[in-house]
Formats: structure tokens, sequence, C-alpha cells
């Protein structure tokens, strides 16, 4: 594959693979997306419920990239990445939840960090380059990016994060590795930290003095895998879930966790019609951009839904096709507090500019606050199912749709472990989920973050004296 910037530039030189990622932003400030779309319908259709997750990303990381990886490095690549998979579990007739939090930072951003992380070693090994990844975070970016790149050689990490705005779980997550990994508290909003990286990237100063990258949703190599979950989930035995033949919450995994490349040829899927509707818990709109590329290689899928806490920039361009970025504001859901989605840019790409063609395959559905917490206080008091706040306002988009007939099945992403949120789960309920051991061992560390103000220069000066030889 090769990739050319959202904003026209580098048409008559596209990069490849290994530039998208080591750069992050393309030159002119624009995002990298795909130059053509790839027929991957074929190998999509291989796909079968016993296809591993890890084959499943194998096959996948063949397909696209195999001009810039070999089949050893690819199978190597995704064994290292993924020592988890995802699940699937029914919350009720014709709705199913994709269980994405079973990563070592218990949140969705696990797959794309990990598989970043193992790409970026990859790419360095045997040379005597260094990156200094420069990512901002909402809350769950942070902990997955510096769980995946905690201890990797010849890789620092810098992450940004708006002061009070994360939960003290994500906190502890993304401060208290030390190491490789530079926490900075930003005295501002997640917009704040996510316009900083933007200009340090852009900036020829710096960029000239560091290696920097990024391992937010706007680089490929962290978007691209998250692509690989949708395809999972498209591929499993949906039908076995249906109303009546198992209890909510009964799980349905990968039938094995191991051997990517494995030489066994997949049974051909069943003849049957697609997944459904895919639901999307939605800030920067990485994940759904991600959904919105399985679906253009080949997935079959009815749609997507796009939801948003009362951050409704996106559902609101949905309803009028007049996009307003504004100020983020503060929710209970808080790693959706996103008033100017960078992805935004990479999905009106995908569909040129055509307002309609994304609003026939994508509807938006925004919940506030109070919404959010009757999902969550419903789905345990009726179900004894724990929601984190981010899944709520999902699955309550969800089942509207599935009330409303506009989904005969909907497949929601339940982006975050609910024990990530105690204080909004005993708002909603009243008591608190059990916590991952994973999760639990991190929280008696100590915080480890520089303070700074949310301006360029600050930025900088804490780059240049950190890193610069």
């Amino acid at each position: 594959m090769q990739f050319v910037s959202t904003r026209g530039g580098g048409k008559d030189a596209p990069v490849g693979f290994r530039q998208a990622v080591f750069q992050g932003l393309a030159p002119d400030g624009g995002l990298y997306h795909p130059l053509e779309e790839p027929d991957l319908s074929g190998i999509i259709r291989g796909f079968s419920p016993s296809t591993s997750f890890t084959e499943l990303a194998f096959r996948m990381t063949r397909a696209l990239f195999s001009q810039e990886l070999t089949e050893d490095q690819a199978d190597q690549l995704c064994r290292r990445a993924f020592p988890f998979e995802p699940a699937l579990s029914r919350l009720g007739p014709g709705h199913l939840l994709l269980e994405l939090f079973h990563g070592p930072s218990c949140a969705f951003k696990d797959f794309g960090a990990s598989y970043l992380a193992n790409v970026m070693q990859t790419f360095l090994d045997g040379r005597s380059q260094r990156a200094i990844i420069l990512t901002a975070t909402s809350g769950d970016t942070g902990s997955a990016v510096a769980q995946a790149f905690h201890g990797k050689d010849a890789i620092d990490v810098v992450i940004l994060y708006p002061s009070g705005r994360v939960s003290p779980s994500q906190e502890q997550q993304l401060t208290t590795l030390g190491g490789n990994v530079h926490a900075l508290e930003v005295q501002g909003s997640f917009d704040d930290c996510q316009s900083l990286v933007k200009q340090a990237f852009t900036d020829p100063a710096l960029s000239k003095d560091l290696p920097l990258t990024s391992a937010n949703s706007i680089n490929l190599g962290r978007l691209i895998p998250q692509s690989f979950y949708y395809l999972w989930a498209a591929s499993r035995d949906l039908e076995s879930l249906d109303p009546g033949s198992s209890a909510p919450g009964t799980s349905v995994r990968s039938a094995s966790a191991s051997g990517a490349s494995s030489s066994s040829p997949a049974a051909p899927r069943p003849g049957k019609s697609g997944p459904g509707t895919f639901c999307v818990p939605s800030g920067n709109f990485g994940n759904l951009t991600a959904g919105i590329l399985a679906r253009r290689w080949g997935m079959a899928a009815d749609g997507f839904i796009a939801a948003t806490n009362a951050n409704d920039v996106v559902p609101q361009y949905l309803e009028t096709g007049d996009y307003q970025p504004r100020p983020s504001i503060p929710t209970h859901a808080n790693a959706m507090d996103v008033g100017s989605p960078s992805n935004f840019e990479r999905m009106s790409a995908l569909f040129q500019g055509d307002f309609h063609a994304m609003a026939r395959l994508i509807r938006g559905e925004s919940s506030n606050n109070q919404q959010i917490l009757d999902t969550m206080k419903d789905y345990y008091q009726r179900q004894g199912v724990y929601l984190c706040p981010h899944t709520a306002a999902g699955v309550r988009a969800g089942d509207r749709a599935l009330k409303e007939g506009t989904a005969q099945r909907v497949i929601t992403l339940a982006t975050a472990h609910p024990a990530k949120f105690p204080e909004i789960a005993r708002l909603a309920t009243g008591t608190e989920p059990a916590m991952p051991q994973r999760l639990a061992d991190v929280m008696s560390r100590t915080k480890q973050a520089t303070l700074i103000d949310p301006t360029l220069e600050a930025l900088g000066a804490f780059l240049r004296d950190s890193f610069r030889s």
C-alpha cells in the first residue's frame, strides 16, 4: 500500500507504510490515507470462526504490507503484538458486544498501540535510528501507548494529557511506568494537547532537531490494525449468539490464540448476510475510520453508528451537513471529550467530501451525562452487567437503532473495562465492578508527571532539554 495526504499534497510522490508510520503527519499537516483501496474480499471471505485473531492479523498484514515486511517479520510482529484477543458477548435480542478491553491497559487502544510499537521496533531493528513518540490522550490512548512502548529499544514516549480530565486509573496507567515513558500534564483540554502535538510535527525547527512521530490514531500504524477486530467479529458465527442460545454475558472467543502463520487453509465462511451494524463509541473517530477501511476492503457490514457523548460535532454534521468544530466540554465519558476530532479529516477524504455518501453509511447518535448514567444503571439492575460510560453511550445508541428498526443486528464496541471508571460506575449503580489484577497493580505506584502550560514553547523546551544530544 501507498499513502498520500488528506490535504491533497504528495499525490505525485506517495509514501510507503514505513515512512507514514515514522512521519506521523504528512508534511502539509494532513493525515496519511490510502492512495488506492485494495480489494481484499477474497482474503476476508477466507476468515472463519476458527481463524484466531493472531492469524487474521498476520494474513491482513501480509496482504497490506508484503513489500515492506517479510512473512517472518509479519508473523513475529503479530505474535508479539497480540497475546490478547477480542471477545463477543450478547446483551439482548439482536445486540452483541464486541469486548475490546482484554489487553494490558483494559481498553480497545491496546490493539493499535501494541501493533504500532512492534511495527516500529521491527523497522528499527539493526539500525542506528531512534524515534520519539509524541502523543495526546484524553485517557485510554495514553495508558495503552505507555504499556505498549514501555521498555522498547531505541524509542522514547512522551504523552500529553489534560490535567484533571482523565480518570484516576487512566492517569496512574500513563504516569507510573517511568523509564522511556514520559508523561506531560497539560494545563488545558484534550484539544489543547492534540493541537500541541500537531504544532510540534509541523514546526520546522523541532522536526529538524528531533525524530518525532505519533502514536495517536493520526498514525496509520495504529489506525489500520484497529480494522482487524471488525474483521474478526464479522467472521464469527454470530447466529450462535441469537436470543435463547446463551445467557447474557456468555463470551465467544477465538478458537486459538497462537499460530499466526498456520499453513492450514481456513474453512470458507458459510454463506450468510453481513454481520449487521457496528455501533462505535467515538471521540477522535479513529476507531470508526478503521471500521470504514475494513468495509472498503471487503468486509460485509450494513453500516455504522457514530455514538458520542455531548461533544456531538460529528452527529450534528451527519444530520445537517455542516461541520462546526468547537471547544470540548467535560463529560462522564471523558475519553470522548473531543470537540475537533482529527480523524474527521480522514473520514471526509475517504468519502471524497461527499456528505450524502457518508450520511448513508453512518448514523450519528449523542448521549448526555444522564442518559449515559441511566444506561449503565439499567443494564446493571436488569442483567448485572457493568458498562463503562463510553460503552454505555454506544449501547444506548444501538438499542435505539434496534427499537426504531434502523438496524436488524447491532455489534457495539465495548471500548474499555468498566473498572477503569469506578467513580462513574458507583454514581450510576451504587456499586463498583471488580478490578482486574493488571489494573489493580498500577494503582499503588507513584505518579511521575511534568506539569506544563498548553503552549508549543513549553512543549519544545521539554523535548529539547530531554532528548537533544
